[in-house]
């Protein structure tokens, strides 16, 4: 989760979800009432957030999701695994630094997972495991290697800038009105998609009235209810964090595992938006949830099936293993699959998982689709996506 330069990028302090993944009921304190601003329309509103320029930041951010997942028989208590990154709620506390620092510490169960770089080394921490990677960083290297990006998952501004690059014609955007966050006055621009094939209802950004950073996130259902997502500050400080607040020292009898990173990652300098998965969950196999612009067909990524709220994230090469387990049980995914209905279709057949927020389509050619869209959306995708 690098930080903005003076350029059009914006900084960014997850998820993600992730994605979606790993972010409602219990959001970030709001004030009552709401703050008296001058008027502003929508769109000096999205220019005034593309174009914001700060140094750096500092703050805790809040996360809580309700995608209506179903719950995994079977897991064990506390696992991070994939139905506990896509529900409940996260703290973590952030800060970043112009143009290469970034510090994500992640507090759940009483543990700590540290993800921190000062530009020349990056760090990821887990207390709960006793254990930590140190990377060593490329010279004049200004991203975080991937292994050790901190979740975007608990980043207001990268998961609002997702969403934002959804805006096409077919969303109506507007400036419903002000609240305080974090103690903060923020416009709320309002995205609410005109397509019926989205799970998406509208999702509402609180902006900065002041650095024109986004500072909370809420992404409400089609079927209405409480929020599927909220993402957002806490507490946040604009004053740039001083260096210290970059390094990390083991603590006493934590393993060190030592590595470098190579010379060429082929991540955009000091530029975190894209949303990652944890490690616990694996890139390959896992979509994507966001929308996202349409990429290439590059074995091992994400292909993407159309544009805005329509798009859906094909993955190939899901391995049977995730389905059945190495021992002849079902595993952890294959359990949540166990009950879901079989489709077929000219793009083959499948399970489908579904909820009031994400569908999932896992074929038997080893495909994953996966989107913000309706069940019918995604197998018309499937149907049009390259095999």
């Amino acid at each position: 989760m690098g930080v903005a330069q003076r350029s059009r990028r914006w900084l960014v302090p997850v998820a993600a979800v992730a994605v979606v993944a790993g972010v409602g009921a219990i959001g970030p304190v709001m004030a009552d009432a709401s703050p008296k601003l001058p008027n502003i329309s929508a769109q000096d509103l999205l220019t005034k957030v593309q174009s914001a320029k700060i140094d750096g930041l500092s703050g805790t951010v809040q996360s809580s999701a309700d995608l209506g997942l179903p719950a995994i028989p079977g897991m064990a208590p506390g696992t991070r695994e994939l139905t506990d990154l896509l529900s409940g709620q996260h703290t973590a506390r952030v800060a970043f630094a112009t143009p290469d620092k970034a510090r994500v510490s992640l507090l759940d169960n009483q543990a700590e997972q540290l993800w921190t770089t000062d530009g020349k080394s990056a760090w990821a921490y887990d207390s709960s495991k006793r254990e930590a990677t140190k990377l060593t960083l490329p010279a004049h290297s200004a991203s975080t290697p991937q292994k050790t990006r901190p979740q975007q998952n608990y980043n207001p501004q990268a998961v609002a800038k997702q969403f934002l690059a959804a805006i096409d014609p077919s969303t109506q955007v507007q400036v419903s009105g002000t609240e305080k966050v974090a103690g903060r006055d923020a416009y709320k621009l309002k995205l609410v998609p005109k397509t019926d094939k989205t799970t998406v209802g509208s999702v509402t950004v609180a902006v900065d009235s002041k650095t024109w950073v986004p500072l909370d996130v809420t992404v409400m259902p089609r079927s209405g209810g409480n929020p599927a997502v909220e993402l957002g500050f806490t507490s946040v400080s604009f004053d740039v964090p001083s260096a210290s607040s970059f390094t990390f020292t083991p603590p006493a009898g934590v393993k060190v595992t030592e590595q470098k990173a190579p010379a060429k990652s082929g991540l955009p300098k000091t530029e975190l938006p894209k949303t990652e998965l944890p490690k616990q969950v694996n890139p390959k196999t896992t979509p994507k949830l966001l929308p996202r612009k349409p990429g290439s067909a590059n074995a091992g990524k994400p292909t993407v099936i159309g544009t805005g709220w329509d798009s859906v994230v094909m993955i190939r090469g899901a391995q049977t293993a995730d389905l059945t387990g190495g021992n002849g049980k079902l595993g952890q995914l294959g359990q949540l699959l166990a009950k879901a209905p079989t489709v077929q279709g000219p793009w083959g057949s499948g399970k489908i998982v579904t909820s009031k927020m994400v569908s999932a389509l896992i074929t038997n050619d080893g495909r994953i689709f996966a989107g913000l869209v309706t069940p019918d959306t995604l197998q018309a995708a499937a149907a049009k996506a390259p095999r």
